[in-house]
């Protein structure tokens, strides 16, 4: 992370045309932002302006005796100009969204600000080229399960594992290189826009090129050996255009380089402990016997050191305990002791220090890291307002103060990529100044409508005349109804759960479903109520502007039609495999005649306490006639294939 100082010394000019000298060096005093090129008077250079003065004493407005110096005219403008002043408003227009934007997103503003260079910017920085980039990325990294050799199968299973699709020589390498090709242009968009005196200083582009050169000379030696190559060292570094475009990886990346001095002195405790009791064991289980338990302890975990050492590694995270000890502990339980006393000292002392030196690390950088981001704000608010302030007292022979018109700031607020909502409100809040000028604490304070988050207004509820029906409304918007819901759901959930264990040792298909499909029944009912009750009290557009509400209708959609598809929705099938909606009945209903109910085929343990198999006896071409067996008894409830529920 760069440090603010850093960050705010060149400022703009360096890369724009300048000296490119450090600050506090001589000629390098301030940087103006603006249309003009200001003459230095100290070195007799010519270096661009910018509007924004950056001291050793802070920030400072435009220069009295620098404003007065002769400008250079643009290509195609005279001094004076009507055109000229256009261009020079359009610029400084532009220059002021560009440094929102920055605010806004908590980027840096050390970047070019001519207009060219403006225009690639936001061109880099738009919605379709930064999803274009996170798309290359995705596509580089997918390459890994396409790839020789691929493990991409429908079965993880080496038994019944298919062999892998075998590209053509070619294919993923024109992906790739392609893939490339966007790298190399993001790489040469960032060094342009940065300039080379921050690119040499910036390590992750210098790696980023190192990785993309390295990249694209192992992709030819690839096509030259058609393919063949023992190694593609390549493969090893696509992790990294990930890391380089994630500012969040590049932070946690950066912790932990800062982490590692802390760490080192816990990680070498560790170590010594791990030492110390390794040579222990090694001395204390040593059996006399074949048969001994020290013996068994020391074959099976400490044969050697690598084996007694791995072991108590292992040990640290209690991944084997308590099987590391049960030889030893099966002779004496004093032998216990030596692994409880391990235990306490390496899992539940250094590895507990370790763990809050890390937390204690991350937070002081997520600390440090959130000030940064609100110096990038507050420089870039700080660099728009004196581009707009310049614009206000330039050319005005009795200046109103130093400010910013808010009439140029609204200009500069429709140029600005923003969500809709938050431009509106930032727009009242500017027209609430009124005319007058919006001091610098006034510009600071309007960035702060950033970070607001904007609440929708929910719909309007419909309005009933009838007594009755607005009790029913407030009643059944009440948030206790929606306590009721979520109760009436949570008995559906034990309902379900406890026919599945009382079923646990039954098949699917041999479960008496008749009580369950009937409290599916009343549930699902209940759930299409509570529904048309919500659309009744909030009305359907106020019903659809709850997330909740529209997960709980589409919800109710698939438990209405999907009622087949598992045991929680399940209430009957149909023959040859068809699910249908039908209703359960009990096993002596008609349409059971003829069917094999007998109970053998229901599990033996049931047979032997339901009694006798029932017999049917169909009624000579009736269908809709049936005569029990004379021995038959109760047989219980089974579900009807051929009933429609609703």
């Amino acid at each position: 992370m760069e440090e603010p100082r850093e960050e705010s010394e060149p400022l703009l000019s360096r890369a724009r045309g300048g000296s490119g000298r450090p600050a506090g060096s001589a000629g390098s005093r301030g940087v103006r932002v603006g249309p003009e090129k200001l003459l230095n008077p100290e070195e007799g250079e010519r270096v661009e302006s910018s509007g924004l003065w950056r001291t050793p004493g802070g920030w400072e407005g435009p220069q009295p005796h620098l404003a007065e110096k002769e400008t250079e005219a643009w290509p195609g403008e005279y001094p004076g100009s009507v055109q000229g002043a256009a261009s020079r408003q359009d610029l400084c227009f532009d220059q002021a969204a560009v440094f929102i934007e920055d605010a806004i997103q908590y980027r840096s503003i050390n970047h070019r600000m001519d207009a060219r260079s403006m225009w690639l910017y936001r061109l880099y920085y738009s919605n379709t080229c930064q999803w274009t980039l996170s798309l290359t990325i995705f596509l580089i990294l997918l390459l890994a399960f396409i790839e020789t050799p691929s493990s991409l199968t429908s079965t993880a299973d080496v038994r019944f594992r298919s062999a892998p699709w075998d590209p053509p020589c070619g294919l993923t390498e024109s992906v790739e290189a392609l893939c490339l090709l966007v790298f190399v242009a993001d790489v040469s968009v960032k060094s342009y826009l940065v300039g080379w005196a921050q690119f040499r200083k910036n390590p992750w582009l210098l790696a980023y090129l190192a990785v993309l050169v390295v990249s694209l000379a192992d992709w030819i030696v690839s096509l030259s050996l058609v393919c063949q190559e023992p190694l593609r060292i390549r493969r090893l570094f696509r992790p990294f255009f990930l890391m380089q475009n994630s500012s969040m990886m590049k932070k946690t990346l950066k912790c932990i380089r800062s982490s590692l001095p802390e760490m080192a002195s816990v990680v070498l405790l560790l170590a010594l402990h791990l030492c110390v009791f390794t040579m222990l064991g090694m001395l204390l289980f040593t059996g006399e016997k074949q048969d001994d338990g020290q013996d068994r302890e020391r074959l099976t975990y400490f044969r050697n050191l690598p084996e007694a050492l791995t072991s108590l590694l292992v040990l640290l995270t209690t991944a084997n305990n308590p099987d590391v000890m049960t030889p030893a502990y099966s002779k004496n339980r004093a032998y216990a002791i030596f692994f409880i006393v391990f235990t306490l000292i390496g899992s539940l002392f250094l590895m507990n220090l370790l763990t809050a030196i890390i937390y204690n690390q991350f937070r002081g950088y997520l600390m440090k890291s959130f000030q940064t981001s609100l110096f990038r704000r507050r420089l870039g608010a700080r660099a728009a307002y004196e581009v707009l302030s310049s614009m206000s007292t330039r050319g005005e022979a009795h200046p109103r103060g130093v400010g910013v018109d808010p009439q140029d700031f609204l200009q500069v607020l429709q140029r600005v990529q923003l969500d809709s909502h938050q431009k509106l409100v930032i727009m009242e809040k500017v027209r609430s100044y009124g005319g007058d000028l919006l001091s610098a604490e006034e510009f600071q304070k309007l960035f702060n409508e950033f970070d607001k988050r904007v609440i929708k207004e929910r719909p309007p509820r419909p309005e009933y005349r009838s007594p009755f029906l607005r009790s029913a409304q407030f009643l059944f918007s009440h948030r206790y109804f929606d306590y009721l819901g979520n109760l009436i759901a949570l008995g559906n959930l034990v309902s379900i759960s406890v026919f599945l264990v009382f079923d646990a040792d039954v098949l699917p298909g041999d479960r008496d479903d008749f009580v369950l499909g009937i409290l599916n029944c009343v549930f699902i009912l209940y759930y299409v109520l509570e529904l048309l009750l919500k659309a009744f009290a909030l009305g359907l557009r106020g019903y659809l502007s709850y997330s909740s509400n529209v997960f709980d209708g589409l919800l109710t959609v698939v438990l209405l039609e999907a009622r087949d598809a598992g045991p929680a929705v399940a209430v009957g099938h149909g023959p040859a495999g068809e699910h249908v909606h039908r209703v359960p009945v009990p096993a002596h209903h008609p349409q059971h005649e003829g069917r094999d109910t007998s109970l053998e085929g229901r599990g033996a343990g049931r047979a032997g306490d339901l009694g006798p198999a029932p017999t049917w006896h169909r009624a000579d071409g009736l269908g809709g006639q049936y005569h029990p067996g004379p021995d038959q008894k109760h047989a219980g409830l089974r579900r009807d294939p051929g009933v429609c529920l609703c």
